[in-house]
């Protein structure tokens, strides 16, 4: 199983993808980081302002003014519609106050970080802090804000509801013995960054894919068509109308040069044909003049071995033939049952004696060349004959593919020469005698006949002994 895509757009579009969430990711890391440390800041000014402030209101607010403040402030806290949010909001009296001891409790792990910020922002104010203690703690865990619920079930209700923790800020200055301690609570981190960068993120996305996906299909379609017309080319040989020129510049000159060569190639296979059936015609000519004249030879032995000599010769040059004009036939592929057409190629050699069986596996349909497939089997059942004296025929269907299968009994085939037998001229019997080794194009043609239906000849020793030939033909 692949997960990647093996397609230029596929491949394009997997990398752009890949790309846009890795940037996407690292500036939510940074925006992160940056919302994180303006949040650490807003807290910070918050708590100094507080310390420096509250004292200031304590001292102006009498004590029956103080009070009034207090209730006003706890209302606005226990108010749903008070600035429209779920902040909770600490009454006067609890967010600043004065105390003889530190508020650090035993066993709380102090906010340095926070601490040491606070005290460089109010030194550049003119404050010396000669001691300053920052805490985080939830609100229930404050005796101040729990005292206060006890009093309040209205607030220790809304407490329930807020997420925000404590943050006690306890500073005594220079020369005095009193602590001032200020409350506030955190505010939560901000969320709204997150959905931003993810609806973000899907528009740039919908947006980057979407014309990227409009231009790599107006390059990949005339490719797409560009190797389908090539790959047509190259497995029939037959010239087309030249394909038609699409798509930008480059993938235009691509296209031209493609119709170019294709253009001169078929030219040149045109010449070829004639080339080669002017050579036979001027060749079989003189070959069946002179097997007339060889029957005024006395001496039948003598006779006989000329007329031989003759026929090895026409059927060379018929192999010869067979083979230059492979795919070149104009003629489509038909859909034919491949049982049907190996009981007719047996059915030949049943009626000339030869030991051929023949098993099939189901109907087996495929498009087909009819009459090469059939010279491409027979070239087989010959070969096996040839070597082994018994053929057996086989079809099946096999992982997508249809398999025309030849077992023999033979000698086989040494491993390091399988390739090499697949070679024009190249024969497994050392001879030049056609009854034991042959013109040496029989596996050739076989490998032609095969690759024209985009498939393989594949050549194999069985375990058991002899040779195993298939022609493989993608369904």
């Amino acid at each position: 199983m692949r997960l990647l895509p093996r397609s230029l757009l596929g491949q394009v579009m997997l990398a752009l993808t890949a790309a846009l969430l890795i940037a996407q990711g690292i500036s939510a890391v940074m925006l992160y980081r940056a919302a994180s440390e303006r949040r650490e800041l807003a807290i910070t000014h918050a708590a100094a302002f507080q310390l420096l402030a509250g004292a200031r209101r304590g001292d102006r607010d009498g004590p029956r003014g103080g009070e009034r403040r207090d209730r006003r402030a706890l209302a606005r806290a226990l108010d749903p519609s008070s600035e429209g949010e779920l902040r909770f909001r600490l009454p006067r009296d609890i967010r600043y106050r004065e105390a003889a001891q530190s508020p650090l409790s035993p066993g709380e792990r102090r906010d340095i970080d926070r601490e040491a910020a606070l005290a460089n922002l109010l030194s550049t104010q003119g404050v010396d802090a000669e001691e300053l203690v920052i805490v985080e703690r939830s609100l229930l865990d404050d005796e101040l804000t729990r005292a206060a619920s006890e009093r309040y079930p209205r607030m220790r209700a809304q407490m329930g509801k807020v997420p925000d923790n404590l943050l006690v800020v306890g500073m005594r200055q220079a020369g005095s013995n009193t602590w001032q301690v200020a409350r506030l609570p955190i505010p939560p981190r901000d969320r709204a960054i997150v959905r931003t960068l993810a609806m973000q993120t899907l528009i740039l996305f919908l947006v980057l894919v979407g014309l990227l996906y409009f231009v790599l299909r107006r390059i990949t379609r005339p490719l797409d068509t560009l190797a389908l017309r090539t790959r047509r080319f190259g497995g029939a040989g037959t010239p087309e109308e030249p394909l038609a020129v699409s798509g930008p510049q480059d993938v235009r000159r691509l296209i031209e040069a493609h119709n170019a060569m294709q253009a001169r190639i078929g030219s040149m296979l045109g010449e070829k044909d004639v080339m080669l059936g002017a050579i036979g015609h001027d060749l079989k000519t003189p070959l069946a003049a002179l097997r007339v004249r060889i029957e005024s030879v006395e001496d039948e032995a003598a006779r006989d071995k000329m007329a031989a000599t003759i026929e090895d010769i026409t059927r060379t040059l018929d192999e010869i033939l067979s083979l230059a004009r492979i795919g070149r036939s104009d003629a489509p592929p038909e859909m034919t049952e491949l049982g049907a057409l190996a009981a007719s190629v047996v059915e030949e050699f049943e009626d000339m004696g030869s030991p051929v069986t023949l098993e099939t596996s189901g109907r087996i349909a495929a498009s087909i060349h009819l009459t090469w497939l059939k010279r491409g089997l027979r070239n087989l059942i010959n070969n096996a004959l040839r070597y082994a004296g018994t053929a057996r025929v086989e079809i099946l269907r096999e992982n997508g593919h249809a398999i025309l299968r030849v077992d023999d009994d033979g000698p086989g085939i040494p491993e390091d020469r399988i390739a090499e037998m697949l070679e024009p001229f190249t024969r497994g019997e050392a001879s030049r005698n056609r009854e034991t080794g042959g013109a040496g194009l029989g596996l050739t043609l076989a490998r032609a006949v095969a690759e024209q239906h985009d498939g393989m000849l594949v050549l194999t020793n069985r375990p058991e002994g002899g040779l195993r030939a298939e022609i493989r033909i993608p369904l």
